[in-house]
C-alpha cells in the first residue's frame, strides 16, 4: 500500500510539471507581432469526431517573395495546452518566416495516434492553402516543447507513413523540411532510465493516457508513438536541444533520437544545455539558434 501511495504521489508531481513547464513563458493572448503581419484565428483546417480542429495562421506580408512557414505545435503532456502559445515561435516573424500555430486532439479526447493524424492533416491544410497566404508550400518547418516536441520529431520521421495520412486534402503532402525538437520524448519505455522512482511507466501516467493504456502491454503501440521507429533515409534535418538538469523527461530521450538519425547518415544537430530544466528560464535565450537552424534549412529573405 505504502508503494502504491508513493507511485501516486510521484505521478502527481509529475503530472503537474509536465503540464505546467512545458514553456510557462510562451503563454501570449494578444501577441506583439510587426504590422506586417496578418493575423487569422480560429481557421478550422480538420474536423474529428464532430469536433472542429483549428489553426491560427501569421502572415508575414513584410515580402514580395512567398515565405518559408515555421508550424508550432504546442506541449502539455498531450493533457493540456493549446494553440494560443506560440511566444518563441512568433518571434520568428522578424526574421521573415510566417508562422502557424495548432491545435489537436489530447490524450483525454482520443488516444495515440489521433494527435499525429491532426498535425499531418494540419500541415496539409497549410500546404494547400499556402498560395493564398504567400508561404513557399515547399519550405515548411516545424517546432515543438515537450509533448510538442515530440510531435514534431513524429512529423519528421513519418513522412512516409501514409496510414496517418487521412481526412481531408490527401492529395497533398505531410511531410516537413526542417525539424527543431525542444527536450521532446521519444521512447516511452525508457523514460524512468535513471535512479529513483518510475515515474512514466506507471498507470495514469502522461504517457499511458496518451497510449490508452500500461505501456509494457502496449509496446506495439509504445513502438509506433516513438519517432526513432519510422527514421528512413528522407527524413528533414534536425535541431535537438534538451537541458541536462530536465527531471520530468531525462536528456537521455533525445540522445536516443539523435544517435538514430546519426546511424542513418541524416543530418542532426543535438545541444544539450547545462543547468536547464523542463521548460522555463533560459530556454527563450535559445530562440537566436533556433531562428537561425531555420535560416539555413528552408531559407528566409536576405
Amino acid at each position: 500500500m505504502k508503494i502504491r501511495l508513493l507511485l501516486w504521489v510521484s505521478f502527481i508531481i509529475l503530472n503537474s510539471v509536465f503540464c505546467s513547464q512545458t514553456d510557462p513563458t510562451e503563454t501570449v493572448k494578444d501577441p506583439d507581432v510587426p504590422k506586417s503581419v496578418e493575423i487569422l484565428k480560429d481557421i478550422e483546417y480538420a474536423q474529428a469526431d464532430g469536433k472542429s480542429l483549428l489553426l491560427d495562421l501569421y502572415v508575414n506580408k513584410s515580402v514580395d517573395a512567398k515565405t518559408p512557414l515555421v508550424v508550432w505545435i504546442h506541449g502539455g503532456a498531450w493533457l493540456h495546452g493549446s494553440k494560443e502559445n506560440p511566444k518563441h515561435a512568433l518571434r520568428l516573424l522578424d526574421e521573415g518566416f510566417s508562422v502557424a500555430s495548432v491545435n489537436y486532439r489530447l490524450s483525454g479526447e482520443a488516444s495515440f495516434p489521433a494527435q499525429i493524424i491532426d498535425c499531418k492533416a494540419a500541415i496539409r491544410w497549410l500546404r494547400k492553402h499556402a498560395d493564398e497566404h504567400n508561404i513557399d508550400g515547399s519550405k515548411f518547418g516545424v517546432w515543438g516543447s515537450s509533448a510538442g516536441g515530440h510531435l514534431v520529431a513524429l512529423l519528421g520521421t513519418s513522412g512516409e507513413v501514409k496510414d496517418w495520412d487521412i481526412g481531408d486534402n490527401t492529395d497533398g503532402s505531410s511531410k516537413v523540411q526542417a525539424v527543431c525538437d525542444w527536450y521532446g520524448p521519444t521512447d516511452f519505455l525508457r523514460m524512468d532510465d535513471v535512479e529513483g522512482m518510475p515515474l512514466h511507466i506507471i498507470d495514469g501516467s502522461p504517457e499511458t493516457a496518451l497510449i490508452g493504456g500500461d505501456l509494457r502491454e502496449n509496446a506495439d503501440k509504445v513502438a509506433l508513438a516513438n519517432p526513432i521507429t519510422h527514421i528512413h533515409s528522407g527524413c528533414p534535418p534536425f535541431l535537438i536541444m534538451h537541458g541536462k538538469v530536465d527531471s520530468t523527461v531525462i536528456h537521455q530521450q533525445s540522445i536516443l533520437l539523435y544517435d538514430a538519425l546519426k546511424a542513418k547518415d541524416l543530418r542532426a544537430e543535438l545541444v544539450l544545455l547545462d543547468d536547464m530544466g523542463h521548460g522555463g528560464k533560459g530556454w527563450s535565450e535559445q530562440v537566436p539558434r533556433v531562428a537561425a537552424f531555420f535560416k539555413k534549412v528552408i531559407g528566409t529573405r536576405e
